[in-house]
């Protein structure tokens, strides 16, 4: 019998350098609250993404949202399932249902006819939910559409308005949880929601990444005096919801259509984790608006 010896085969994927001094990401494992989309559909348009001439196909739209839950719990996360509620086809997008801090939870009040009564079975299920260390604080009395305009950034909320939450919503949330609130103003309605323009990546270290056209002038010198090392959006990565992403300081969960942003993360340390979600993007939500992160008492706080 002749011996064969194995021969290394140099690699064809590209290297791509690291930024000088990117620092170590380490994951940690959180808890998600999403929705399973049996009932998703686009009924009505309330958001330049929705068109009432493009079919939705539910079959489709359940694969691609169980590839994320898969995904999440493949990388160490746990998620818990909310059930969905027949005649709420945007229930999936978890995100807007709340926002959980300390343990202490808001339920959402929303802009639309349509989704009000979504606050009402989030705040159910935070009702109910005492033995994951979540305490309800029932619902907003103000218009507040949860973590889809409430990203926690370390030990502050950063809060979109010019869409959905108002103002007088941020000063709701910065009472009842007991945090700081910086506000920042969305002008481009595409980017109707701050999860849309803005991804928190890597608390400790204060990383974030956003679309700079997608804030008024103001916000923009906010952002960059208090994150002067951002990642900043290209419009083409924006405009396929990759900044609606989220990431566990590590990982970093986004639509595989964003490939310019994936290449950014890499740069930075991260690890993209790409996800195809295009169903879901016929009703102006990705990666994060499925997501809503639990904290529960106690926990370490501050993620996308």
């Amino acid at each position: 019998m002749t011996a064969i010896t194995p021969t290394t085969v140099p690699s064809t994927e590209p290297t791509i350098a690291t930024e000088p001094g990117a620092a170590h990401r380490t994951a940690t494992p959180r808890h998600f609250l999403m929705c399973p989309p049996t009932y998703f559909d686009v009924l009505y348009e309330i958001n330049p993404w929705m068109d009432l001439a493009v079919p939705v196909e539910p079959g489709r739209a359940m694969a691609q949202w169980e590839a994320l839950r898969t995904a999440y719990e493949d990388h160490g996360h746990t998620v818990h399932v909310i059930d969905p509620v027949p005649g709420l086809p945007d229930m999936v997008y978890a995100a807007n249902g709340g926002v959980v801090v300390g343990g202490r939870a808001l339920a959402a009040r929303f802009t639309h006819d349509e989704r009000r009564p979504e606050g009402a079975a989030y705040e159910a299920w935070f009702a109910a939910a005492g033995d994951l260390g979540v305490t309800s604080l029932g619902q907003a009395a103000e218009l507040d559409e949860g973590e889809g305009d409430l990203l926690l950034a370390g030990d502050v909320l950063l809060a979109g308005t010019g869409f959905r939450t108002s103002r007088a919503g941020h000063a709701e949330v910065a009472e009842r949880l007991g945090v700081e609130v910086v506000t920042l103003e969305l002008v481009d309605p595409r980017y109707y929601h701050l999860d849309t323009a803005l991804s928190v990546l890597d608390a400790a270290d204060g990383t974030v990444a956003y679309l700079p056209e997608a804030f008024s002038p103001a916000s923009r010198a906010v952002l960059r005096e208090r994150y002067p090392d951002a990642i900043l959006a290209t419009p083409a990565d924006a405009a396929v919801l990759g900044l609606n992403a989220v990431s566990d300081g590590r990982h970093v969960f986004l639509t595989d259509r964003a490939t310019g942003l994936h290449d950014r993360l890499r740069e930075r340390g991260f690890e993209p984790v790409g996800i195809d979600l295009s169903e879901l993007l016929k009703g102006g939500g990705s990666v994060k608006c499925c997501t809503l992160e639990l904290r529960p008492a106690g926990a370490v706080e501050g993620s996308a």
